[in-house]
């Protein structure tokens, strides 16, 4: 008897079936480790909370430059290091310096609730001389310059107000060895501060203090001034017993002054620190009390709860086994990027917070497509089975998946390099949330699905999984087969007619910029009862401040909103709502310098326009100049109108603002990608049909995918809007406006816009067809 030979396929196919298992396998254990690896970290590895959230203050000192030293980042650096031992000897706990560019110092110090001491003793240049005093002088040489006719001369005011000439500075605090506050319990002085003096000031201490004593005693000649930054703290009377020529030898002295004990500790802490290499000015100064960061801790975590659990049951919803699969993928999605947070040291911020959760509803996006695009391959194949449509599903998603996601981190990547502070932060979370997102749909949600669509259960039952059916969206669009682009032009004029709306409110309502772009001071106060806004206004006009700005957030919560104004007028601004109310506590306080708020502004139209521009170009490289240029003009459409309806309803435009609008800006234009990615598609498949109907079903096609993605992100914004507090609320409405725009511009202004540009470019150079050569 003679065997039958076994079919040529089988062996073909007992080959192919290891690979696949063993792909995997490998991604199984992918999957796996990042998980394992992410909760390692997240239990052992703290995260970093920002002041906004843990409470604090900050400040941003600027170094400026002088005639004998420049504002290099070497002078800046040295600065750092003597703020440093400034800073440690506050005793403030767990404090941060770092230089910012060039000439830029960001200090933080939290729980410090009272930045008034810390940011003077910061902000010193503890320039501490001492001279020879020659004489009193008149009102009219009144000036701490040098005096025009004697120009090694100055004129101070001493410690009870009279004027006096001094020579120029004899010896300055690099001379001094060492600064202690002592108190003379035998002597009955009181505190003083002891300095020993180092090197050449030995000798120069004795110079100074010998030429005094020539002097008879009571003669202004014989005192000793001790300047620290243009100020006589001490001008002494050098003693009887000193003889003329031989002075003080030995090297040390004391201060005396009447002071009290805070006083000398603070003059010797400033003395002993060292003078600064150059002189610097804050330029900002944010104060956040501890509630105002846990009620926003609180607030965002019930958004991110709620908004995950009502996305993940409308995914489980719509796409059943998977869905559910899909929201598993997403908790080990939400556990990565803590992981990454923590284990790259980053700050997370109230904005970043928010970007956090607005990760979660762009994490939906990525699935959603690779599930549309496994229903349409499960239709269109003959004895299709369930895993084979999800790996097809996987491969055709994949470039509309990679590009949607790159034009996100192009925005988010701009907010880091060109923003500063709490935005800046928000763009470190965004690029970690959407490289997690990526990892979580092609990787976490792929194993996961595979393993479960080779189980025979689920084979048995292929409806069960969510793809066996194309969905009740994509099954009406098949029946009534709609001609959206039939045409195109009244797409467009109702874009116009937006647009024509949104630069009405510009020009009519005006944009009405915060701090950070005008410069000036905003406090946020919590208080015990409600205060009309109204009797607020008018209690600070009767106070001295008629053009401070009040306004309500919250039941009990009030903002005052001023030029740039002293530590005393704040706090006069403070007990004049007080006693409107009988308790008024300051949540947050922040100062912007106007050369800062400047700075601000410029780099936020820089940010605008080079985000425009970087998204043309990437786009123009992978859809060609054509789809490219009319992404990019949807992704303006859709800028100008969210500040047109900010500007209608009033609201801030503000840092955080900028962070939403350029979030906007990469989260919009994701779903003109997917449009454009499925046009290109259609184009190689079907060269010879009319531009304008592989549009009209590139867009049919896409719609249930627009639909699904933009629910699973209202939810989670939704959330945010609405319990995510005053702090969240303006952000998370400007990137739901921003959600709704984007996907309309997206479906009817972006592939309109296209259609028109292809069709005047084919009339007038008919063999350009940039569409067809993709």
């Amino acid at each position: 008897m003679f065997r039958r030979p076994l079919p040529p396929s089988r062996p073909r196919r007992a080959c192919r079936r290891p690979a696949v298992n063993r792909s995997l396998r490998i991604r199984g254990l992918l999957a796996l480790a990042a998980v394992a690896l992410s909760l390692y970290i997240a239990i052992t590895v703290p995260i970093r909370l920002g002041l906004d959230l843990s409470g604090g203050t900050q400040i941003v000192l600027e170094t400026r430059p002088t005639a004998t030293a420049g504002t290099d980042s070497e002078a800046t650096d040295r600065t750092v290091e003597v703020l440093r031992g400034r800073i440690d000897a506050l005793g403030v706990a767990e404090p941060t310096i770092a230089r910012s560019g060039s000439n830029r110092i960001v200090v933080e110090l939290p729980g410090v609730q009272d930045p008034t001491k810390a940011a003077e003793v910061l902000g010193r240049t503890a320039q501490l001389t001492f001279h020879q005093v020659l004489g009193t002088a008149n009102s009219a040489d009144d000036t701490p310059e040098p005096l025009p006719k004697r120009p090694h001369q100055h004129v101070l005011a001493d410690e009870a107000g009279q004027l006096m000439r001094l020579q120029a500075a004899s010896l300055t605090g690099n001379d001094v060895k060492e600064a202690a506050a002592r108190f003379d319990q035998q002597g009955g002085a009181g505190w003083h501060v002891a300095l020993d003096f180092q090197g050449p000031g030995r000798d120069g201490w004795a110079h100074l203090t010998g030429q005094a004593a020539c002097h008879p005693a009571g003669d202004q000649a014989r005192r000793v001034a001790i300047v620290l930054d243009d100020k006589i703290i001490s001008s002494p009377q050098v003693d009887p017993s000193v003889r003329c020529g031989s002075g003080i030898s030995g090297g040390s002295t004391q201060i005396t002054g009447s002071f009290s004990a805070g006083e000398a500790r603070e003059l010797a802490l400033l003395i002993n620190g060292g003078a600064l290499p150059v002189p610097v000015e804050t330029v900002e100064q944010r104060t956040v009390g501890p509630t105002l960061g846990a009620q926003a801790i609180r607030a965002s975590a019930w958004a991110a709860v709620l908004g995950t659990a009502l996305t993940a049951l409308f995914i489980t919803a719509i796409y059943r086994l998977l869905g559910a699969l899909a929201t598993a993928a997403l908790a080990c999605y939400g556990l990565i990027s803590y992981a990454a947070l923590a284990a790259l040291g980053a700050t997370l911020t109230l904005p970043g917070l928010a970007g956090f959760v607005l990760a979660i509803g762009m994490a939906v996006d990525a699935n959603v497509l690779v599930f549309e695009r496994a229903r349409e391959e499960y239709a269109l194949r003959h004895r299709p089975t369930t895993r084979s449509s999800l790996a097809a599903g996987f491969r055709s998603a994949f470039s509309a998946i990679a590009d949607s996601n790159i034009t996100t981190l192009i925005a988010a990547g701009l907010l880091f390099f060109l923003a500063s502070g709490p935005v800046r932060g928000f763009g470190v979370t965004l690029s970690i949330g959407v490289l997690a997102s990526m990892l979580s749909a092609l990787v976490i949600t792929r194993a996961l699905a595979d393993y479960a669509a080779a189980r025979l259960w689920v084979r048995r039952r292929p409806r069960l999984t969510g793809i066996a059916h194309t969905g009740a969206v994509r099954d009406r669009l098949a029946r009534t087969n709609p001609q959206l682009m039939r045409h195109p032009r009244r797409w467009l004029a109702g874009s116009v007619a937006a647009l024509v709306l949104a630069v009405s409110g510009i020009a009519l309502r005006g944009l009405d910029f915060g701090i950070e772009f005008t410069g000036g001071r905003l406090i946020e106060y919590t208080t015990a009862t409600p205060i009309n806004p109204d009797q607020a206004r008018t209690a600070l006009a009767d106070a001295g401040f008629p053009r401070a700005i009040v306004q309500t957030s919250g039941e009990n919560q009030l903002t005052v909103r001023t030029h740039h104004l002293s530590n005393t007028q704040a706090g006069k601004i403070t007990d004049t709502i007080s006693a409107l109310t009988r308790q008024a506590e300051r949540l947050r306080d922040e100062t912007i310098g106007p050369s800062l708020g400047n700075e601000l502004r410029q780099g936020a139209l820089i940010a605008l326009a080079v985000a425009l521009g970087a998204q043309l170009i990437y786009l123009a490289a992978r859809f060609r100049w054509l789809l490219g240029t009319a992404a990019v003009a949807a992704l303006a459409h859709d800028v100008v109108i969210l500040i047109g309806i900010f500007a209608w309803l009033g609201k801030p435009i503000d840092g955080v603002f900028l962070a939403a609008l350029l979030t906007v800006i990469g989260y919009s234009v994701n779903d003109s990608v997917v449009v454009f990615d499925r046009i290109r598609e259609l184009s190689r498949h079907n060269r010879k049909a009319p531009f304008s109907r592989i549009t009209n079903q590139a867009l049919l096609q896409t719609l249930p995918r627009t639909i699904n993605t933009g629910m699973g992100a209202a939810f989670i914004l939704t959330a945010l809007a609405v319990l995510g507090g005053d702090s969240l609320t303006d952000f998370a409405l400007a990137l739901l406006i921003g959600l709704a725009v984007g996907t309309y511009s997206s479906m009817f202004t972006a592939t309109p816009l296209a259609i028109e540009i292809h069709n005047r470019t084919h009339v007038l150079h008919p063999a350009i067809n940039s569409t067809r050569k993709t």
